[in-house]
């Protein structure tokens, strides 16, 4: 269930490979937003410092940019907040490891003793999931939502999780990754919504939705 475990994205970024990814993709402000979203995630996450302390140095840099948002820093404001975020780590006596293969095995092990979290621990109680032994670990590529207008990030169902009908249940956010939807960082929209905003991706995705559906239903009848 989304949200149920964790997960880290953007591993790999730091200090050095941060101005690659920008140089890489031309978009300066995609690779500093990335970059302090990890900064955010490895230290709640991994390290296990208060997501508030984060949470308060993100206010202050939007409250001195008078944004209203995330979407609304630009890219000295996002270089600004990352510099923040390194403060906090130092405020915990810890440090952001530029190594990503450092950065990668603290996050399997992290993913791992998230099965235990109590926020896990009360969905399987309350799903009577019983009898599992623990997680897997997923390591992926992943898509960019956060890239500008022309992107974003949502969760879906094939079918409306409460009363099993066949019609598409979800919701979406632009310019945004993953976490920023079962976080609420900002409202979602509902999913069909995405039919006026981006009308050939809500397209592409209606056929792997349907594509998905037929080929799990004729594996599990």
């Amino acid at each position: 269930m989304p949200g149920m475990m964790d997960t880290v994205l953007n591993i790999g970024l730091n200090d050095t490979t941060v101005k690659g990814l920008a140089k890489a993709t031309g978009n300066e402000r995609f690779a500093w937003d990335s970059y302090r979203r990890l900064l955010d995630m490895f230290g709640d996450v991994v390290l296990g410092i208060p997501h508030e302390d984060f949470e308060h140095k993100f206010d202050k840099v939007k409250e001195a940019a008078n944004a209203m948002s995330d979407v609304d820093l630009g890219v000295e404001e996002l270089q600004k907040l990352c510099q923040e975020y390194k403060q906090v780590y130092d405020d915990h006596g810890m440090k952001f490891p530029s190594d990503p293969y450092e950065q990668l095995e603290a996050c399997i092990k992290a993913v791992f003793g998230s099965w235990m979290t109590p926020r896990a621990v009360k969905y399987r109680e309350k799903e009577n999931i019983r009898g599992l032994l623990g997680t897997a670990t997923n390591i992926q590529t992943m898509v960019f939502g956060n890239m500008g207008d022309s992107s974003g990030t949502g969760v879906a169902f094939s079918r409306n999780p409460s009363t099993g009908e066949p019609v598409m249940y979800g919701e979406y956010l632009i310019n945004a990754q993953g976490e920023d939807v079962v976080a609420g960082i900002r409202t979602p929209q509902p999913i069909q919504q995405m039919q006026e905003v981006l009308p050939k991706a809500y397209e592409q995705f209606l056929k792997n939705v349907d594509l998905l559906e037929h080929y799990f239903k004729g594996k599990l009848s």
